[in-house]
């Protein structure tokens, strides 16, 4: 039996904001409430967490994160992702599909699968991808990779540009319920493109990334989609555009959900002054009206919910010109901090940001989770929002250090994650 004692607890999946005990039996949460701790015997048998200061919320699930494995293990790989995951405070992971080989078909699924049930800790969902190699040609058994444990299919980093092809896929997913997650590029437009393309763009001599190559991908997706029906998510959703289309498309009813990054609402186009390669990313930093349009997006639940997009890079891809530089910035063990710093500001309620970052992201994956009801899962997630550390080597557990955070000191961090009654990580 485990105990968590005097914690605020906040449970959005039934409103609860209250300081309250949280009582897990045979890895599922038995009692929550006032006191409720006071009720069992303090012998050896009942191990007891004093929470007291800290916030006790449904474990944090993450829709989108590379590990690299199989493949590129010298950036990261399945044991060090679980661990960064679980020091950010998440349950659950679901890696994309870009990895060597391409997760395109069962057998490299189960590889996925296996390999992170030997490490342990947080969850393993991954993705499969659309279509073979990632090619954006023929569609992947789908079937064989949801038997496998695939919770859905994305060719994440690049986008299914072939419309009758991506017609296909969102009809091939429905029939086995599988959540399609586009990387929304349409690639002609976005042709040697280093970062957004706007006035910082122009004054850097680099060639810009419009707008308008995000929008129209969305706006094809939710109109072939609309008589199909299929579970249509929208990756790493970044502009003010795309952000009215998904909004319009929810007003109508259509199956459509999307996530945003913690650095979609936190930074703009103008870190990449001083070519920072650090802040070069994909889908790019924007401007400040798409930062406030994520962040109302966020606010108003047209975005469901936050995913890291977390994508380790050596300083063999990031300690060169921005043009060689490969896209992408760690994001597990930063989340929680920046993203309460949002709540500091009020951008977000308390309430609100664990709904982000857990109950959404459990009904968008339909995964366990996201929820500290009796009966659920015991996935917790334990944090102080008043703990200052900073982002560096001795405390990062990812294996690269790839974040324009690094140096900065921040407030809030996970300091317990449980998973299935189990403690993972202790801070």
């Amino acid at each position: 039996m485990l105990i968590l004692e005097k914690g605020r607890v906040l449970d959005p999946s039934r409103g609860f904001d209250e300081e309250a005990d949280v009582v897990i039996e045979g890895g599922r949460i038995s009692e929550v409430g006032r006191g409720a701790g006071a009720r069992h015997p303090k012998n050896e048998a009942v191990r007891r967490i004093d929470a007291s200061g800290r916030w006790v919320v449904p474990g944090f699930i993450d829709l989108h994160v590379h590990l690299r494995e199989p493949g590129q293990e010298y950036k990261e790989d399945i044991a060090s992702g679980l661990r960064a995951a679980a020091a950010g405070g998440y349950v659950a992971v679901c890696p994309m599909p870009n990895t060597r080989p391409v997760n395109d078909n069962r057998a490299i699924t189960e590889q996925m699968r296996a390999r992170a049930k030997d490490v342990g800790g947080p969850r393993l969902h991954p993705f499969g991808a659309i279509t073979v190699g990632s090619k954006g040609e023929t569609l992947t058994e789908m079937a064989d990779m949801r038997d496998a444990g695939a919770i859905g299919v994305s060719d994440d980093g690049v986008c299914v540009m072939n419309a009758a092809v991506m017609r296909r896929a969102l009809e091939y997913a429905k029939t086995f319920d599988l959540l399609v997650s586009q990387h929304c590029e349409d690639h002609h437009l976005t042709a040697g493109a280093q970062m957004h393309e706007g006035h910082v763009s122009t004054s850097l001599g680099l060639r810009g990334w419009p707008r308008e190559g995000e929008d129209v991908i969305v706006a094809r997706d939710v109109i072939l989609n609309e008589r199909i029906g299929a579970r249509y998510h929208v990756a790493h959703i970044s502009t003010l555009g795309a952000a009215r289309i998904v909004r319009e498309a929810k007003a109508r009813g259509l199956s459509v959900t999307a996530e945003v990054t913690p650095h979609h609402l936190l930074l703009t186009d103008r870190e990449l002054i001083g070519y920072r390669t650090f802040c070069k990313v994909t889908p790019p930093l924007r401007e400040d009206e798409d930062v406030e349009a994520m962040r109302q997006a966020l606010r108003d639940g047209t975005i469901d919910c936050i995913a890291t997009d977390h994508a380790p890079h050596s300083s063999l891809e990031k300690d060169c010109e921005l043009s060689a530089a490969s896209p992408g910035m760690i994001g597990l063990e930063t989340t929680i901090p920046l993203l309460l710093g949002l709540v500091r500001d009020g951008v977000l309620s308390p309430l609100r940001f664990v709904e982000v970052m857990s109950t959404a992201p459990a009904r968008v994956g339909r995964l366990p989770g996201g929820s500290l009801r009796v009966g659920e899962p015991a996935d917790l997630t334990v944090l102080d929002p008043t703990l200052r550390w900073t982002v560096s080597r001795e405390t990062i557990r990812s294996k690269q250090l790839n974040s324009p955070w690094l140096g900065k000191e921040l407030v809030g961090a996970c300091t317990h994650t449980i998973v299935g009654g189990d403690v993972v990580f202790t801070r």
